[in-house]
């Protein structure tokens, strides 16, 4: 999932890379500017990016919720499969890693590379409950997942191992999987949780990837948004880009869909606003509301009904 085609490095390389450097971002609106307006935090108030961001309840009444009302709520099974599903991904990323440090290069066998077994389904369902959905549609939606990420690492591998006959294990996972999963991070610098969790981190070509197991939403981008300003007030380096990744499963194949974008001052501007906004909510205990649209699935949807 967090590797790019042939074409989308292309126009990585060849114009959003270049358009990003060429591009001015506001001093005022990188991370590293922390300590002072418009990042600096109002309300002594912790947020999670994904609840700053997040505008699956146009009113934000889900957030009033939780956060003033103290409701807890219980995760459907849409909520509770895309879990599943990103943690099928972090559990390739970091086996595969631990089997090429193991094993070596030399030990490399690739029929047998990277299989996945029972003790690993059993793993990542053991903790889920689902009331609708199969458990035998799950493994196979695992299989595919785990499927696909093995023969991409085996091709990268084999691209690697034929022109650099001399490299050593870790320069190997370096450059077959340059990518860290649920890099973890402190955003209290920028008044965000101090435990937060990216879903994948390309150092490769960098940029922050963040994966939606559903249908495609423009606030997404302002997630990714809040984890580059995160990493910049952390870290004092740009952090410019960003990448959605959207897959499917369609007649026993894994379809994907990238979003490569820069994180520009209108989506930094966006992610601050609604941070202040929702932060003021639950500061003076503010009820937005019922929503106009209220979608059947959300886990508020009896509290607001």
């Amino acid at each position: 999932m967090y590797f790019l085609n042939e074409e989308e490095k292309l126009y990585l390389h060849k114009s959003l890379i270049p358009e990003s450097r060429d591009m001015y971002i506001d001093y005022n609106l990188r991370g590293w500017n922390w300590n002072q307006p418009p990042l600096e935090p109002i309300y002594d108030i912790k947020l999670g990016v994904a609840e700053t961001a997040n505008n699956y309840c146009s009113s934000n009444r889900d957030l009033y919720l939780q956060k003033v009302m103290k409701k807890k709520f219980k995760a459907n099974d849409k909520m509770l499969e895309g879990s599943l599903l990103h943690k099928t991904l972090m559990k390739f990323i970091t086996s595969a890693k631990k089997e090429l440090y193991i094993n070596g290069i030399k030990e490399v066998e690739y029929d047998n590379l990277f299989n996945l077994d029972s003790n690993i389904i059993s793993e990542l369902i053991g903790s889920y409950y689902f009331n609708n959905t199969s458990k035998e549609k799950l493994i196979k939606k695992i299989e595919k997942i785990w499927g696909f990420e093995s023969q991409r690492v085996k091709f990268r591998m084999q691209e690697v191992l034929s022109s650099q006959p001399y490299i050593d294990v870790d320069a190997l996972i370096h450059q077959v999987i340059p990518i860290v999963v649920e890099q973890k991070l402190n955003g209290s610098f920028i008044g965000l949780s101090s435990y937060l969790s990216t879903d994948a981190i390309n150092f490769s070509e960098p940029m922050i990837v963040d994966t939606k197991f559903g249908k495609e939403k423009e606030f997404y981008k302002l997630s990714v948004t809040g984890y580059a300003l995160v990493m910049e007030s952390l870290f004092s380096f740009p952090v410019n880009l960003g990448c959605l990744v959207y897959p499917g499963f369609k007649n026993k194949r894994i379809l994907i869909k990238r979003d490569l974008f820069i994180i520009t001052d209108e989506l930094r501007q966006k992610f601050i606003e609604q941070r202040d906004e929702k932060m003021r909510m639950i500061y003076e205990d503010i009820d937005p509301g019922i929503a106009n649209n209220c979608y059947k699935i959300c886990p508020f949807y009896d509290e607001c009904n």
